[in-house]
């Protein structure tokens, strides 16, 4: 009798992350999730834990007054897990207990942090605990101590809003216990920079965050290409996007207009960073120019860095076509980047990734258009921020009906779990084909 044959990695990760979403809606459907009496409806706690483990942000109801505390801790754990990595949180799990992985763990984990070779999965694994664990516990403990000392909260409660704030900005996941979600805080660095750097380092993706680790103080290192592209890459989308929407929000009485010139600029800035992959907010959302709108549109679509905890089709996606593109008006045969060829096959795979990926908010928005009356920016912009896992809401996600609710959770999971993930998963083709045909070029623009 012939062994079963071993299921596909991307096929055990989409299986895990909807077995850890069905155990969280089941959690929150219990009476002591719920803040009243009674339990959740089915699509709130669905949608919610769908979120959550996608690390996406986007909500139906409000996290910090729906939910009961014990709610909000499920809530956490699941942004904490769908962050961290459910393949990466097991095979964590096996070194932390001194055991031995074998080839298929490291395998499955390698297909979750899209590690850059497979020796390197078990130091990767060991910097992205020890990365996570310090940049939530410094963050968590700032903000503890602001709210307390500064805000006149409770040390309990101080506590308790440091530490989820922290895990879900360091998550890229954007819930937040306050309403407003940290529109509060847009006159206050001492909030908003530290959750920015939580935002910052999460999204770097966690290869990045292994090579700047282990070659810390190497002056003669050069670095990989993929972290070059990722720092400087996002470096300037933080800042042109913080210029575009702080020049589309100048005079606006509803967002920024009101602040003092710092406070603009702070504001500009967290803006900028947020819209790539997390869902704070220092503005009404809802509120800013169709020009704001348009920036975010680019901004989430394109989002972090590959292997974090952001979302969108990856900055390195991005600007390795933006070098194909300069490579071929330069007439260069190659597409090359600092003294390197990159090859066909990774431009064949972005290409991918951003038409797929395209693809998907296209056929999202024409599905969800013709079920609400809103307006056709501020579904886009639902649309868009659930495909790049992103959260941000013009404030229209709870008013939805239910199947477009759905859609948008099917956008989030193909977000979080990676187009080309989903795609390998659902055909699960191991072999190449044997025939090679003849070569035509057809005429192209």
């Amino acid at each position: 009798m012939r062994a079963a044959r071993p299921l596909h990695p991307a096929l055990v990760l989409v299986i895990a992350f909807l077995g850890v979403i069905a155990v969280g809606t089941l959690v929150l459907l219990l009476p002591l999730s719920r803040a009243e009496p009674g339990s959740a409806p089915f699509m709130t706690a669905l949608f919610t834990a769908w979120s959550a483990v996608c690390i996406n942000g986007l909500g139906v109801v409000d996290t910090g007054t729906y939910w009961s505390g014990f709610g909000q801790a499920a809530i956490l754990c699941m942004i904490q897990l769908g962050g961290f990595g459910m393949m990466t949180s097991a095979t964590l799990l096996i070194l932390w207990a001194g055991g031995a992985m074998r080839l298929r763990s490291r395998l499955l984990l390698q297909a979750e942090t899209r590690s850059l070779s497979l020796g390197d999965v078990g130091s990767v694994a060991r910097v992205v605990f020890v990365v996570t664990a310090a940049v939530e516990a410094l963050v968590a403990l700032w903000l503890t101590l602001r709210f307390a000392l500064g805000y006149g909260m409770p040390w309990g409660q101080a506590a308790w809003y440091g530490v989820f704030h922290a895990i879900s900005g360091f998550c890229n996941a954007g819930f937040s216990l306050w309403p407003d979600s940290l529109s509060q805080f847009v006159r206050d660095g001492w909030v908003l920079v530290p959750v920015m750097c939580a935002i910052v380092i999460g999204g770097l993706g966690f290869p990045v965050i292994h090579e700047l680790w282990h070659y810390r103080g190497r002056r003669e290192h050069h670095y990989s290409m993929h972290t070059v592209l990722t720092l400087w890459g996002s470096a300037a989308l933080v800042l042109v996007g913080g210029a575009l929407v702080l020049a589309a929000e100048w005079d606006n009485a509803k967002t920024m207009a009101p602040l003092d010139v710092p406070h603009r600029l702070l504001a500009a800035l967290f803006t900028s960073v947020a819209a790539r992959s997390v869902g704070f907010n220092a503005i009404d959302t809802g509120a800013m120019t169709d020009d704001s709108f348009v920036v975010h549109y680019l901004l989430m679509f394109i989002g972090a860095g590959s292997a974090g905890t952001g979302g969108g089709v990856k900055v390195t996606t991005f600007f390795i076509l933006l070098v194909a593109v300069w490579s071929e008006i330069r007439g260069n045969a190659d597409t090359e980047f600092r003294g390197r060829r990159i090859t066909p096959a990774v431009l064949r795979q972005a290409l991918t990734i951003l038409v797929l990926s395209a693809g998907v908010i296209v056929l999202g928005l024409l599905i969800v258009m013709p079920m609400t009356d809103e307006r056709y920016e501020k579904v886009l912009f639902e649309v868009v921020s659930a495909a790049g896992n992103v959260g941000l809401s013009t404030g229209i996600t709870a008013s939805l009906p239910p199947a477009a609710q759905m859609v948008l959770l099917l956008l989030m999971f193909s977000g979080r779990v990676g187009v080309i993930t989903l795609a390998v998963a659902l055909a699960a083709r191991n072999h190449r084909p044997r025939i090679r045909y003849p070569e035509e070029k057809p005429l192209v623009g």
